[in-house]
């Protein structure tokens, strides 16, 4: 790995920069399982006993940065990819905390170049603080010419 991507990995990996309530609304949630096609009942009705968020919904939440204050821009960001773990239901009608870091940094060499990749990653909990999921966001960036 190219030493001053190893720079920003020990300067920014797995340092909170950015925390955020959601509430999470059960009109919401049930629109989008319903437009994300789900079928369940515990996706659909507020009544289920089981009612729930379904687990990609967290994935449609962002925190107020993406990227930590002074992190340097490689060119231009794009988006290269979401990813989801859940650890427990987000329960409709609670209220979450987000708390994004940077989880990884790495890079690839393409045709045109390097590519830096970053993954911010934000942490979902309840008002208990049970850690409910994690939500992943890629970045790209192609590097600009020197």
């Amino acid at each position: 790995m190219d030493q001053d991507i190893e720079t920003l990995r020990d300067e920014y990996l797995n340092q909170d920069f950015d925390e955020k309530s959601f509430d999470i609304d059960p009109d919401t949630t049930i629109e989008y399982a319903r437009l994300c096609g789900e079928t369940a009942n515990r996706f659909l009705d507020k009544n289920d006993p089981d009612f729930q968020a379904s687990p990609t919904f967290i994935a449609s939440l962002s925190g107020g940065r993406s990227l930590p204050k002074g992190f340097p821009r490689f060119g231009i960001g794009m988006d290269a990819g979401k990813g989801v773990e859940c650890f427990s239901p987000i329960k409709p009608g609670q209220a979450i905390l987000g708390r994004t870091h940077l989880h990884d940094i790495y890079t690839k060499t393409g045709r045109s170049g390097r590519m830096v990749f970053t993954v911010s990653r934000i942490e979902f909990f309840d008002q208990a603080g049970t850690h409910l999921a994690n939500a992943d966001s890629r970045i790209v960036m192609r590097e600009k010419a020197k």
